[in-house]
């Protein structure tokens, strides 16, 4: 199990909000936000190398140690920073002040160590069906994650499940202990792989039928209505109409 480490990161009180923030991204800076049920919300700014580095490490599961602007130092921990979508750099964060008196509810991510026999032998696939589980402790009791030893699998019917992970005494597992985290599945034999590529390739044949007759059914649709719209032919004259005007 991996023992918690102290994390120290320095903040600045923020008073701009809005768009106006945009110029804080374009100087290396982030905006944030703290919070707690004894605490205002406050607007906070931090530096992204900074806060990077450091998040790389503590995530969601580890204690950091605010030291806004050298006046107060609270303990915190963070939740998931909003990223840009094109650079994955965060862009916002927001921050949970914690008492260290009270228990939490948060996740604990899983690292998966080790080597499966049924994959590294038997060709199987891995197959990991959670990347953290949810637990609830005291703040000095956090761990950054737990692992997860996948030589446990050797055979296809062997599984991991979250009850058979250890976990110390005082931090109380919530997720469902009966779900499966990890198992191995078997290869495909050649007559699978064909079956799956002769089904995708019926679905996608069907996908694009049905597309072309929504298409169709849309241009007669539009049709019918132009002709309910479109003003009536001028239809021509009898001779004795002719003679009337």
């Amino acid at each position: 199990m991996i023992e918690q480490k102290t994390y120290k990161l320095g903040a600045k009180s923020r008073e701009i909000t809005g768009k106006k923030v945009k110029n804080l991204r374009l100087n290396g800076e982030i905006p944030a936000v703290i919070y707690g049920h004894d605490t205002k919300p406050q607007a906070l700014t931090l530096n992204r190398s900074e806060f990077s580095k450091i998040y790389a490490e503590a995530g969601i599961s580890s204690l950091i140690d605010l030291d806004i602007e050298g006046k107060s130092t609270v303990k915190v921990i963070s939740h998931e920073p909003d990223l840009n979508p094109v650079t994955d750099e965060p862009i916002h964060v927001d921050l949970y002040k914690v008492r260290m008196d009270e228990k939490i509810k948060t996740e604990i991510p899983l690292e998966f160590v080790g080597e499966s026999d049924a994959v590294t032998q038997l060709d199987g696939s891995l197959v990991t069906n959670r990347d953290n589980i949810e637990i609830e402790c005291l703040p000095a009791d956090l761990i950054p994650s737990i692992e997860v030893d996948i030589s446990q699998l050797k055979t296809f019917e062997d599984s991991i499940n979250v009850g058979s992970l250890k976990l110390p005494a005082n931090i109380e597992l919530l997720t469902d202990p009966e779900e499966v985290i990890a198992s191995v599945e078997e290869p495909r034999s050649e007559e699978e792989l064909a079956e799956l590529e002769e089904s995708a390739a019926e679905e996608e044949k069907e996908a694009l039928e049905k597309m072309q007759e929504e298409g169709a059914a849309e241009g007669e649709e539009a049709a019918a209505e132009g002709e309910e719209v479109a003003p009536e032919a001028e239809q021509p004259q009898t001779k004795e109409e002719d003679q009337k005007k």
